[in-house]
């Protein structure tokens, strides 16, 4: 009776023990997707003008949830190997690259953010990340797409936006005064003033989304405790958009007093671009940018609000 329990007891054990040992199904993210997916672009199994499987259909192959799989079309589609994608039908791999654009070279920030950012309102969902001393390039390149929008040629179906400014409580490396410190708080004052303002502006004009087109829209803006010697956009998780603050000396009339101040222009601060899939180079640099904007998000940053204050 002994033998047979414990021939029993075995028998359930060397069960339990093989399907431990049984191996799992590989985890793949929607960078793993992407990159087999662009493997059978560029070999010629998938070619230009196919249509692609439909993304139920690759979520079961991949063994992902369809979030994954449309993430990793999206990122194809920025890359120029996949066209007309979007929830419904499938895309279609498309036409062989020719030179790159001008729209993606380097360029002053006033030329060069707009057409990215109205490129990137084509994704159903529109994901936007900026770090920088006030949001008016920004706030001035989202116009155009608001405006299609509104006209009725664009529907994304969720745009989320989140925003890195300095706090109102530190002092600021700049702009600040070429005397010296910035003892009355004028300059503070004067940038405070416009970040509070270009803030208002851009959060209401992507909330009334909400209401005149029912569109899912989430706008965040968070506090560093330092002034960000750069400023970076980083748009649907596929392209990096960076930026040198350089600073020049210019006289601006506050109040009755003309006063001379150490000034960064941003919108005419040079725009350099990189492509999740351009060469490692720039997919790395993509990457590092999220890792690095998602930390100064989550860590050391506070809540900001865009009023006066006391």
């Amino acid at each position: 009776m002994a033998r047979s329990c414990n021939v029993l007891v075995v028998s359930t054990d060397h069960a339990s023990v093989e399907e431990r040992e049984r191996p799992s199904a590989p985890h793949r993210s929607h960078r793993d997707v992407a990159d087999v997916l662009r493997d059978r672009i560029r070999s010629g199994q998938l070619r230009p003008g196919q249509r692609m499987p439909t993304q139920a259909a690759l979520a079961t192959e991949f063994g992902v949830e369809r979030g994954a799989v449309r993430r990793a079309l999206r990122i194809l589609q920025s890359e120029h190997l996949l066209a007309n994608v979007s929830k419904g039908s499938p895309a279609t791999v498309a036409a062989p690259a020719g030179p790159v654009p001008d729209a993606v070279r380097p360029e002053p920030t006033m030329v060069g953010l707009a057409p990215r950012v109205a490129a990137a309102f084509q994704a159903p969902h529109v994901e936007i990340d900026a770090l920088c001393l006030t949001a008016i390039s920004l706030t001035l390149a989202i116009g155009e797409p608001l405006r299609q929008i509104h006209a009725g040629r664009l529907k994304p179906a969720k745009v989320d936006v989140r925003v890195l400014l300095p706090s109102r409580d530190i002092d600021l490396a700049f702009p600040a005064p070429v005397a010296g410190p910035d003892a009355g708080g004028q300059v503070h004052r004067r940038w405070l003033d416009q970040r509070n303002a270009q803030g208002q502006v851009l959060r209401h004009n992507l909330l009334t989304l909400r209401t005149t087109h029912q569109i899912d829209v989430r706008v965040e803006f968070r506090a560093l405790p330092f002034t960000p010697p750069v400023k970076l956009y980083l748009l649907n998780g596929t392209e990096a958009l960076f930026a040198y603050y350089t600073l020049t000396k210019r006289g601006v009339e506050i109040g009755q007093e003309h006063l001379e101040m150490w000034d960064a222009q941003g919108t005419r601060s040079t725009l350099f671009p990189f492509h999740q899939g351009d060469g490692a180079r720039d997919t790395t640099f993509v990457e590092q940018s999220h890792l690095w904007f998602d930390a100064l998000w989550s860590t050391i940053s506070e809540d900001l609000k865009l009023d006066p204050g006391p």
